[in-house]
């Protein structure tokens, strides 16, 4: 009860004129941020800091807060209609919405993607208010064998996203945790497996791989398929109907619930969630043969896992002063720029502040609501803008959205190579999916266990010693069985049903 009242406090000073100039400013240039390739949330936040010191404190956070949770949901509008993702985690979201796009279905993906990204921010939310003790202090409990187990239940998505060629998918998933390793050890601090070059000393920047993956790759096939506009059906709805809505109620609730539970551990960013909301929603569907062919379910529960995962990233940032995901370090910096101290004593010290943020974020999620979906119907129309304008368009942001990251020629080199290198693994059906999930996997997967055996002195069985790492692990081990048995049936019901024999 106390924490409704300091909410309802918190919220009069948000609604005051100037406050809510600042929250406006904030969700709008994270959609305009989410929809650029490469500009992420980092960068944004990280730009626009310095600027945000004439500002109060709580005016401060206001506005970055906005921008952080503004881009979850701009990333989604090129993933649908473009097939290029604005952010690694809307990567999930191409997978169905662009089918759908290309359908005609492309603002009834955008209006799912807007309303459950709305729901899944409310109950995050809602989650913050009343739960944030009791949740950060079970976050205290995951070390490092916690991260690595949790981390391999991750990895097991891979078996049910891309297909069902076992093989085709292990093979590309090494590959991608490969690309992870180059660059500086995590426990040596010495470059490896750079080969004499310096450039790739700092790694392959994951936001220029998936830029060259998705958005270069798709320019490359609209030249060879000489497509002439992104749409392949005339658009019937610029919103979604009530059947959408049926379908995608369910997925939403999942996602969100989701998204928040597993945001609230440091260290699982909204692409991990993305990702597992993806695969749940493909596991419980009665209908998985309708997945990456345009089913609105896989673009809801992604949509709104991705959303959750931001709003449950504040908990240990205030509760504990962790930073959740890079976005979020940022803010983390911003508060001690302020002079404010995350933690227990934060909520102590300056009440009034935490519970204005947090009201701010309430507020953010209806104004993104509500700009958003009358625009739909404008997105919607950039199906229809012909090829051969949009295509080189595609092609420019791609190249500056790839050498803002790290103002690098190289990065935008690396995305070119990985664009001809994706275009040749759709061209010859092999799996990218388990590519980008392992290159953003691989370094959580190796520092946590590294730490580990650290902490272990080499011993192994500490991933069995403890309670949470075991159960984590039988379950990781229940999840492989169970998806490689519904893979097979699977396979077998489409051989029933078409003749057609999958691969596996």
């Amino acid at each position: 009860m106390e924490s409704i009242m300091y909410l309802l406090h918190g919220l009069s000073e948000v609604l005051t004129p100037f406050n809510l100039l600042i929250v406006l400013l904030g969700s709008v240039l994270g959609t305009i941020v989410g929809v650029l390739p490469g500009l992420g949330p980092t960068s944004a936040i990280a730009i626009l800091l310095p600027m945000t010191t004439i500002l109060e404190p709580a005016q401060g956070i206001m506005m970055m807060a906005g921008i952080y949770y503004g881009s979850m949901y701009g990333g989604s509008t090129t993933a649908i209609l473009m097939n290029i993702p604005g952010e690694a985690s809307s990567v999930p979201t191409t997978l169905d919405g662009y089918p759908l796009a290309k359908m005609g279905k492309g603002g009834a993906a955008l209006g799912v993607a807007a309303i459950g990204s709305f729901i899944a921010g409310i109950i995050g939310l809602i989650g913050l208010v009343l739960f944030a003790p009791i949740l950060a202090d079970q976050a205290l409990r995951f070390g490092p064998p916690e991260y690595f187990t949790l981390m391999l239940i991750a990895l097991f998505i891979l078996f049910n996203l891309t297909g069902y060629s076992f093989t085709k998918s292990i093979i590309m998933g090494l590959f991608g945790f490969l690309i992870s390793l180059v660059g500086i050890g995590v426990s040596s601090g010495l470059p490896r497996f750079n080969f004499g070059f310096n450039a790739l000393t700092g790694g392959f920047e994951m936001i220029s791989v998936i830029i060259g993956l998705f958005a270069i790759t798709e320019v490359l096939k609209g030249l060879e398929e000489k497509r002439v506009s992104i749409k392949h059906a005339k658009i019937k709805n610029a919103y979604p109907n009530k059947e959408d809505m049926k379908k995608s109620f369910f997925p939403i609730i999942r996602g969100s619930l989701l998204g928040f539970f597993l945001g609230i551990l440091p260290g699982v960013s909204a692409t991990i969630t993305s990702f597992l909301s993806y695969d749940l929603e493909k596991k419980v569907s009665k209908y998985p043969r309708k997945f990456g062919k345009g089913a609105i379910e896989g673009v809801a529960g992604p949509e709104s896992a991705n959303n959750a995962t931001s709003s449950g990233g504040f908990i240990p940032l205030l509760a504990l002063g962790i930073p959740a995901s890079p976005p979020l370090a940022i803010l983390l910096a911003a508060l001690m720029i302020y002079g404010l101290t995350p933690g227990p004593v934060l909520f102590e010290q300056n009440t009034q502040l935490v519970w204005t943020v947090i009201a701010s974020m309430f507020v953010g999620n209806v104004i993104l609501l509500i700009l958003n979906l009358p625009l739909i119907g404008l997105w919607a129309k950039l199906t229809e803008v012909p090829f051969g304008i949009l295509g080189p368009v595609i092609l420019m942001v791609s190249v500056l959205g790839a050498y803002s990251v790290r103002n690098s020629m190289f990065d935008v080199i690396v995305s070119i190579f990985f664009g001809i290198l994706g275009y040749l693994f759709q061209k010859f059906q092999w799996p990218i999916i388990p590519f980008v999930l392992c290159l953003v996997l691989g370094p959580k997967i190796e520092s946590s266990f590294i730490q580990s055996l650290e902490i272990s002195s080499g011993n192994l069985l500490i991933f069995f010693q403890r309670p949470i790492s075991l159960t984590l692990l039988i379950l990781a081990g229940i999840f492989l069985i169970f998806s490689i048995f519904l893979m097979r049936r699977t396979k077998k019901r489409i051989l029933q049903e078409t003749g057609e024999n999958m691969e596996f």
